[in-house]
């Protein structure tokens, strides 16, 4: 598990997906990583737009399976926004909720983690799948 702490300004989002990329690196295929760096960075802008305290980004990886959380010391729950498709804002909890496998918000007593997790066919399910022989 990689864990870094962030102030609550715009380039942390960009410090978010880097970690996160390089992290995963020699661990996810190329498209878990993508969505993985994707769904950091969404998860990261919402805390920095809406929370605007300081942030703890977490990044965990298991043989198929992503974790990230994003912890900061706001009370507010994130919200799925339906804006129109020429919004600029407005569409993080909506890209983490379709892309993600699960998803959520844990509540502690200075604040919250706001969570996700994706799923991969590990690369032994993907040669059984083709029918390689393990």
């Amino acid at each position: 598990m990689v864990t870094v702490d962030l102030p609550p300004e715009p380039k942390s989002a960009t410090q978010a997906r880097s970690l996160t990329r390089d992290y995963l690196q020699s661990s996810c295929p190329r498209e878990a990583i993508e969505i993985a760096a994707l769904l950091i960075t969404e998860l990261v802008t919402n805390a920095v737009l809406h929370a605007r305290t300081p942030i703890v980004v977490s990044v965990e990886s298991s043989p198929g399976t992503v974790f990230l959380a994003v912890d900061d010391k706001a009370a507010g729950e994130p919200v799925a926004r339906d804006y129109g498709i020429d919004a600029a804002t407005g569409r993080g909890i909506k890209l983490v909720r379709e892309l993600s496998t699960r998803w959520g918000v844990d509540r502690s007593g200075v604040g919250k983690r706001v969570w996700c997790e994706i799923t991969f066919p590990t690369s032994a399910e993907v040669r059984a799948d083709r029918g390689v022989a393990k």
